[in-house]
């Protein structure tokens, strides 16, 4: 950074250190201080600079550079860097005596804050003891006149004053404190102020050198900038040069590529004509392809139209016949069953049985043609395994047979393989079992001697496993995914390993069977495995994952000689989970044993099968390994329970047993669900059954031969013959059904099987109620545990009772357990005749009697007991309580019900006191049974009451000139209708409704008006008695104070005639205050005092008409003085409510969606309809008309999504809806009626002298009421321009202008109404222009209204329309403005110059339009305004010598030759938008050279006002120099005959040097004052053009025999020169009196001036010279 960016260093620090926020803590100030004090201590040493003042070295640096003096550096190398540190050491000093001044500052601003803080709070304390001695002596003042509530008042007041108090003089005390401190702090700060002023005056010396130094140093900078700046001029002109020499360059290029244009366009012509041509061929040729396949196209169209009309034709041949064949179907069914009918057979059975038949021999058919088919593949197969069979008997022959154990497995595997290749389809439950049974049979078989059959159907199986195909035997699914790219293993991979596998097993088979020695010994063959094993099985039961299980077998020879075992290993599916630890103890004699162990290390959640293999020297041998996983083994101890036959009423109980013998828990659960087992589903669904037992048969067929398979089908075809005949017999039950239901006989049978299982559910549900499980319904069975289940049988209904629940476990394996339970119950001999006595609605202490009726069924006489519950003997009793009741006959007992109002506490259990429901469980016991016969007595008790709202209507103070209703509720609490009435009414009360008298239904309330109008001025406590029909009274306590106002309204009542919404009515009365001196008002005071009287002063009123109601009030307050009346005005305008309106809005949108909605729903059926049409062939065969192909039948409407109703918060007034809403609500107002009472508020007196401004005291008992009846009724006249608003709002107009609207109102009436109008202010901006008719029903009328103002202020004025049944206002508005528009140009002369002709300069002027509106203006010029005056007199005045000055212009000057204006504007007249501005473009175009063009432009608004009025002036030449200045020669005025000489006062000009040369004359006069003579001075201006075109060039001028000037006083400045286009040059004519120049002496002389430019013009300049007095 230079010094010179800097400014001044120590400025800037003391700057900074200005803004330094200084705080009042301790450790800051002590820096600040410690810092200051370090530098007297550390003036001597040396210290490095600081970051923030390196850039000093930079100074030095620059210094140094600038001296030159290198010996002076070098020897004064110590000075230098001393200087450096006394630089720093002098900013760093001023940096921290500015911090200290600061600190001082700020310190000595704390100080002045805080005094000014405590003469504040001191003031306040002043006006606070001020304020409080005041209330004390206010306290003493209410205290003498006894005026509790005001001392009260005030002494809360003076509580909360003197607690604020307290509070001020705490803060002055804190303050005070704080000022101290303060204080202390600045005289600390000023010491250390004074230590440091030596040191303050140092560096002030210090920075003055730095100053001194630092302005050589700008001054040396200065020379260079000024030096390099000339040189950077010169570079300049040297780059202006070389840029004038290309631009010429560039222009003799450019007229070259003009000359030579022509013939480039001539070349461009020829190939452009010929690019065209082509063009044209093309699109020819194109246009005739596109002919072509549109053609083509029309054909193919056509052609497929007449194939689509033949494929039409056969389709609805083919429909047709489809049509006959199916009626004709229907008329043989039809027959068939009326045949079936007449000859007395069910014809729907009869049907649905052959249907059946159908079906069945149907499905017979595809099942032998099925089982043909399988048969042909399975012959086929083992034909060609018969082949490879044959081939592997010749190796066979020699090795021995496998063991039972290979050979049970092998053929397991084998069946299996053989079922999966016969049957593809994943096996479902049934194909399970079936699998199961064959592997049990295969077992069975294989423990005893495997058969010759058996070891066939196995060498047959194996074969055909070796030599199936794959392609075969894998199944292929549905489509390819994940198994088909990643699981599934090249085919000839999957083959070569099964081949491999299949050899390996093959060798070592051979080779054990080749070592195998004979098994006959001593003559005896020993047959069976030589070596038994102890298990024989080894079983690891219950095994779990990742535990190991270890099991030790003995194997033993039981063969006849010496023998030896060799362990071979485990079967492949255990080598991973089993290993065999046994050593070969070599040969063992018969009857030897030997230890093995088998270790089972588990690793999956699944049972394993296989076998431990051994080789002997007798042969081969097995021990069978089984690992099973823990299961659950679930048993009951019995299925049935029955119950035998027990009574109805007892309950019995039975239990059974639920055991887990597995080794896995399971959790259980009873279901009692209605559902059927699949026992019953197979017996009464028959559909279903065939279907299973088919498939059933088919693949147990696919397992076994050929008669198995037919004996099967025997079976199912039984089982299907038996379920149609059950369904027959069912079906005889049934009452037949109608034709019309017959017409589907595929689904009425259906239904029928359908209605039958559901009966059978109902009938389930209905017998299973009497029987119940216990409390234990689910839970967990345990590993070997058991578990109780409770059976409940309670009849409750004669007959038998069943019940079949199914135990269900969580178990998968687990099956469900059928439990099934039978009861029977027998009734009871005696039984109540109407077990439930419903005494209906009762009241409280009243009587109620019913009798009960017992019967007896017993063949003998029983004995009766009727108990009731110990709750209910205070309120029930049954005479009498013991009886005999004889065989086969009845009894009856009288009941009585008295219930009290103890009945919610004495029988809380039977009683609801919500409802009051009493639901009385009573018993009658019978001598020797043990179920007692039950029965019912059910009640609503209800109270009596009659319950008022309140206890006490208090109608607090009356007036004696009105009437006070005060309402409350008599609700009736019981749940019967009673009749009511008050009796004994005072004369003063009124009740209403109907006197007081009526009837209120259960639950009713009903309200009841009491008016009360006192006839004097007293207290009145009475009590309104009401009794009921049952002679119940219910007393009501009243009370209420008459008073006397010490006002009167001349009415109470104001009733108002009909009003049309948006008229009012108005009307007036009088509010007196009647009391005189003489005559005092008289009030009550409170209860208990006597009357006393008040004072007679002047009263305050205020009527509170309700909120937004139609109703204004003027005057609405007052004062009266004593025997003066006020007029008052009520005036009744309605109008809509914006709820009302809103509602409307609301109802108007919902109409819409409506009819939206049937609208899409007609556009629904109709095209509906349309599709619907058919073409139908004639009696020609010709088609019935159609619809058109063209026309496509309209697509099903989108579903529209309708809006929503809205928010009524949403519908904003202003809204379309809104104004919709409103006018529809005018259209249909019929009339409405609504009261109002306006209470007016009356003053006790007036407020206090003392404040006037303080509220008065207001009494309740001296309110005034008004009532208003107000009925509204439709307007006959409405506004239905403008949005329905009447109210026309002009806005802005500026002043002067007129803006026009208009308002149309329509007659809505049924009667014509004549119009007239309000007379408007004559002298205002509104006005009516038109004129106002009669308009007949339905008709409309438009008001044309204006607005003009012509002050700038805010305009209101009311139209009122009026008719024979209403006035209408319509509120007129407008803001008058007086517009702000500014021009660029602030008037005066705007001057073109000197130009060219026939050049066009121009110039721009630039409005700006301040106001808020927009502005119309016009541009005027005197030249073209119809209003110049005709023959220029103007010119008159001036050849007349009006103009005496020789600067001096007319308005307008010369014009053109050809007619048109000098000048022109655009635009001439226009339109500015608030805020915007809008240019105006002056244009001189002159055609011959003068220098008297002149005109004046005038800038005019609408309102007349000027914005500007500016004088035009321009100057135009043939040549491109000028001349300008001089006295005048000519009048400014150009004579219209051609001019005698040429010759001009301020531009003179000559074409050829040879021409005379023009005079310019210049007359100097010099001035003489005092002694002294002041020489004279003109000017000359000499100018070039600057022209557009390129030829013309600049100008030089110069003066000649300047010698003989000099001789006389004159000088001229200068005396030649040379001028660029566009630029002009001033020369300075001076003239001096020589010595012994005579007074009044001129001096004259004539000198040429010579202008050379595109011409050479010469001018002779006369130069008189004068000394006058008078000279300026």
């Amino acid at each position: 950074m230079d010094p010179e960016d800097r400014g001044s260093a120590p400025d800037v620090t003391s700057h900074r250190c200005g803004q330094i926020d200084v705080d009042t803590r301790t450790d800051e100030d002590m820096e600040v201080l410690t810092e200051c004090r370090s530098f007297n201590d550390s003036e001597d040493e040396e210290s490095a600079l600081p970051p923030d003042l390196e850039w000093i070295d930079e100074l030095e640096d620059d210094d140094d550079d600038d001296d030159g003096d290198d010996d002076l550096a070098v020897a004064d190398d110590h000075a230098k860097k001393r200087s450096y540190a006394e630089t720093a050491r002098m900013f760093k000093l001023r940096r921290n005596l500015d911090q200290l001044d600061s600190f001082y500052q700020q310190k000595e601003h704390d100080v002045l804050k805080a005094r000014e803080e405590l003469k504040l709070v001191r003031q306040h304390i002043e006006s606070l003891l001020e304020m409080r001695d005041n209330l004390e002596t206010e306290i003493e003042r209410q205290k003498a006149a006894d005026n509790s509530v005001a001392v009260i008042r005030l002494r809360a007041q003076h509580k909360r004053l003197c607690q604020e108090l307290r509070s001020d003089e705490e803060m002055e005390a804190h303050i005070n404190t704080e000022l101290k401190q303060q204080e202390l702090e600045l005289s600390e700060v000023e010491v250390e102020l004074g230590r440091f002023s030596s040191l303050r005056q140092e560096v002030h010396e210090e920075e003055q050198v730095f100053q001194i130094l630092k302005a050589q140093k700008a001054t040396t900078r200065l020379q260079q900038e000024r030096k390099a700046s000339q040189n950077l001029q010169l570079k300049q002109q040297h780059l202006r040069n070389k840029q004038a020499a290309m631009l010429k360059t560039e222009e003799t290029e450019s007229q070259r590529k003009t000359d030579e244009s022509p013939a480039h366009r001539k070349i461009a012509a020829k190939y452009m004509k010929k690019t065209i041509r082509r063009m044209h061929q093309l699109e020819a040729e194109k246009e005739q392809q596109n002919r072509e396949l549109l053609e083509k196209r029309i054909q193919a169209v056509k052609s497929l139209k007449s194939n689509i009309a033949a494929t039409q034709e056969n389709l609805r041949i083919q429909q047709s016949r489809a049509k006959a064949n199916t009626q004709k179907k229907e008329q043989q069914l039809r027959q068939l069953r009326e045949s079936l009918q007449a000859q007395g057979i069910n014809s729907i059975r009869h049907m649905y049985q052959q249907k059946q038949l159908e079906e069945i021999k149907r499905k017979q058919e595809e099942f032998e043609q099925k089982q043909k088919s399988k048969r042909v593949e399975i012959v086929d197969k083992i034909l060609k395994e018969e082949q490879l069979v044959k081939r592997r008997a010749k190796q066979q022959a020699l090795l021995p047979k496998p063991s039972a154990t290979d050979k049970i497995s092998s053929q397991r595997r084998a069946r299996e393989k053989l079922l999966y290749y016969l049957d593809p389809n994943p096996p479902s439950a049934t194909e399970e079992r079936a699998t199961i049974q064959l592997r049990e049979f295969s077992d069975i078989s294989s423990s005893s001697s495997a058969s010759s059959d058996l070891e066939d159907l196995e060498e047959n199986i194996q074969q055909e496993v070796d030599h199936q195909g794959l392609d075969d035997s894998l199944a292929e699914p549905e489509f390819s995914g994940l198994w088909d790219q990643s699981n599934k293993m090249p085919l000839s991979e999957k083959t070569m390993l099964t081949q491999t596998e299949v050899n390996k097993e093959e060798h070592a088979e051979a080779s054990r069977r080749s070592n195998i020695p004979s098994k006959r010994v001593c003559g005896k063959e020993f047959k069976g495995p030589p070596f038994i094993s102890k298990p024989e099985v080894i079983h690891f039961k219950d095994f779990e994952v990742g535990k190991t299980y270890k099991k030790k077998i003995t194997l033993t020879n039981i063969s006849y000689t010496t023998n030896n075992c060799k362990l071979i290993g485990v079967s492949a599916q255990l080598k991973d989970f089993i290993s065999i630890n046994f050593e070969s103890p070599g040969f063992l004699s018969p009857g030897m044993s030997c230890d093995m162990q088998a270790v089972f290390q588990p690793m999956i959640n699944e049972d394993l099968e296989g076998e431990v293999r051994f080789a002997s020297a007798a042969g081969p041998f097995s021990v069978p390994v089984r690992c099973t996983i823990k299961k659950c083994d679930l048993e009951v101890d019995t299925q049935f329970i029955d119950f035998g036959t027990h009574v109805v009423g007892q309950t019995i109980s039975r239990t059974i047993t639920l055991t887990n013998k597995g080794a896995l828990a399971t959790l259980f659960s009873l279901d009692t669900s209605a559902c059927l087992s699949p026992e019953t589903s197979h017996v009464h669904m028959p559909s279903q059954v065939s279907a299973n037992t088919s498939q059933e048969s088919s693949e147990n067929n696919t397992t076994c031969d050929n008669q198995k398979s037919s004996a099967s089908m025997d079976t199912g075809e039984l089982q299907l013959k038996q379920e149609c005949q059950e369904l027959s017999e069912a079906s005889e039950n049934e009452p037949p059904l109608s034709e019309d239901s017959a017409t589907g006989p595929g689904v009425i049978p259906e239904a029928y099987v359908f209605s039958d299982v559901d009966a059978q559910i109902n009938e389930t549900l209905l017998v299973s109620i009497d029987i119940s499980l216990g409390n234990v319904r689910e839970g967990e069975v345990g590993p070997f545990e058991s578990i109780k289940l409770e059976i409940v049988f309670t009849p409750t209904i004669p007959g038998e009772s069943k019940l079949d629940f199914y135990i269900k476990f969580s178990d998968v394996t687990s099956k469900t357990i059928p439990i099934m339970v039978r009861g029977v119950a027998v009734s009871l001999p005696v039984w109540v005749v109407q077990p439930s006595i419903d005494l209906k609605i009762c009241m409280f202490d009243r009587l109620y009697q019913d009798s009960i009726m017992v019967q007896s069924s017993a063949s003998t006489a029983l004995k009766l007991t009727f108990e009731v519950c110990p709750e209910m003997r205070k309120h029930m009793e049954i005479l009498p309580k013991t009886g005999f009741i004889q065989a086969q006959s009845s009894f009856s007992v009288q009941l009585k019900f008295l219930p009290r109002r103890s009945l919610s506490k004495d029988a809380k259990a039977f009683f609801d006191t919500d409802t009051g429901v009493l639901d009385v469980p009573m018993t009658v016991q019978v001598a020797g049974q043990v179920q007692p016969v039950h029965f019912t007595v059910q009640a609503v008790v209800t109270s009596s009451d009659l319950q008022f709202d309140r206890t006490e209507v208090d109608f607090g103070y009356c007036s004696i000139y009105q009437s006070i209703k005060s309402s409350f509720h008599l609700t009736n609490m019981s749940l019967l209708p009673q009749d009511f009435g008050f009796l004994g009414v005072p004369e003063f009360i009124e009740v209403q409704p109907n006197d007081g008298f009526g009837t209120l239904l259960p639950q009713e309330t009903l309200e009841i008006d009491l008016i009360f109008s006192a006839s004097k001025a007293k207290d009145y406590n009475f009590q309104l008695s009401c009794k009921s029909g049952i002679n119940r009274v219910f007393l009501l306590t009243c009370r209420a104070v008459g008073v006397r106002p010490p006002l009167q309204l001349s009415h109470s009542l104001v009733q108002f005639g009909a009003t049309a919404v948006g008229d009012q009515s108005t009307a007036l009365l009088y509010l007196i205050n009647h009391h005189t001196d003489s005559n005092q008002s008289k009030l009550s005071a409170t209860p208990g005092v006597r009357e006393a009287v008040a004072p007679v002063a002047p009263r305050l009123f205020c009527f509170t008409p309700p909120e937004d109601s139609d109703i204004r009030i003027s005057p609405s307050a007052g004062r009266l003085l004593a025997g003066e009346r006020c007029l008052v005005q009520v005036m009744f305008r309605p109008r809509l409510s914006d709820q009302e309106i809103k509602d409307e809005a609301l109802r108007l949108l919902h109409r819409a969606k409506l009819l939206r909605e049937k609208e899409l729903e007609r556009e629904r059926q109709a095209e509906q309809e349309i599709k619907k049409e058919i073409p139908v062939e004639t009696n020609k065969g010709k088609k019935a008309s159609v619809i058109p192909k063209n026309n496509k039948v309209p697509d099903s409407p989108k579903p529209e999504k309708l809006t929503e109703s809205p928010d009524p918060d949403d519908i904003q007034p202003g809204s379309e809806q809104y104004e919709e809403a409103k006018a529809s609500l005018l259209y249909s107002f019929t009339q409405c009626y609504r009261e109002y009472t306006v209470p007016c508020y009356v003053s006790d007196r007036d407020p206090p002298e003392e404040n006037r401004q303080a509220q008065p005291a207001w009494s309740p008992f001296n309110t005034l009421y008004l009532k208003l009846h107000c009925p509204a009724v439709q307007p006959p006249l409405v506004v239905i321009s403008n949005n329905g608003h009447n109210v026309i709002n002009f806005g802005q107009v500026p002043v002067g202008e007129k803006v026009i609207k208009r308002l149309t109102v329509q007659n809505i009436s049924k009667e014509p109404l004549d119009l007239r109008s309000s007379l408007l202010d004559i002298y205002g901006p509104f006005s009516l222009l038109n004129a106002l008719r009669c308009i007949r029903p339905g008709e409309k009328h438009t008001l044309i209204l204006a607005f003009s103002p012509t002050l700038e202020k805010k305009h209101y004025e009311t139209l009122e329309v009026r008719s024979n049944k209403m006035i209408l206002e319509v509120t007129l508005r407008g803001e008058g403005l007086v517009p702000d528009v500014t021009s660029s140009h602030p008037g005066g002369l705007l001057d073109f110059g000197c130009v060219l002709e026939k050049e066009s300069p121009s110039q721009v002027l630039k409005l700006q339009n301040s106001s808020a509106v927009p502005v119309g203006f016009r541009v005027l010029l005197s030249s073209v305004a119809p209003s110049r005056p005709q023959g220029g007199a103007d010119k008159v005045d001036f050849l007349l010598g009006s103009y005496t000055d020789s600067r001096v212009q007319p308005t307008v000057g010369t014009q053109n030759h050809s007619g048109l204006s000098v000048f022109s504007v655009v635009p001439v007249e226009g339109s500015i938008a608030p805020g915007q501005s809008q240019d105006i473009t002056v244009t001189f175009q002159p055609d011959h050279p003068s220098v008297n063009y002149s005109d004046r432009l005038i800038v005019e608004l609408r309102n007349k006002s000027k914005v500007c009025v500016i004088d035009l002036k321009g100057a135009a030449s043939s040549h491109n120099m000028y001349l300008r200045g001089g006295d005048l020669l000519t009048v400014p005025v150009e004579s219209l005959l051609p001019p005698l000489i040429t010759c001009q006062s301020q531009f003179i000009e000559s074409e050829v040097m040879e021409k005379p040369s023009v005079p310019v004359l210049v007359t100097l006069r010099a001035s003489y004052s005092a002694g002294a003579i002041k020489p004279a001075v003109r000017e000359l201006q000499v100018g070039c053009i600057r022209s557009a075109q390129p030829s013309k060039k600049g100008g030089d001028f110069h003066w000649d025999n300047m010698a003989s000037l000099q001789q006389q006083g004159f000088s001229v400045e200068p005396s030649r020169g040379n001028l660029e286009p566009g630029h002009r040059c001033t020369i300075t004519l001076t003239w001096t009196p020589q010595s012994g120049y005579k007074p009044y002496e001129v001096v004259q002389m004539c000198v040429p001036l010579t202008l050379k430019g595109d011409e050479t013009n010469v001018y002779r300049v006369t130069l008189m010279a004068l000394v006058s007095t008078t000279a300026d």
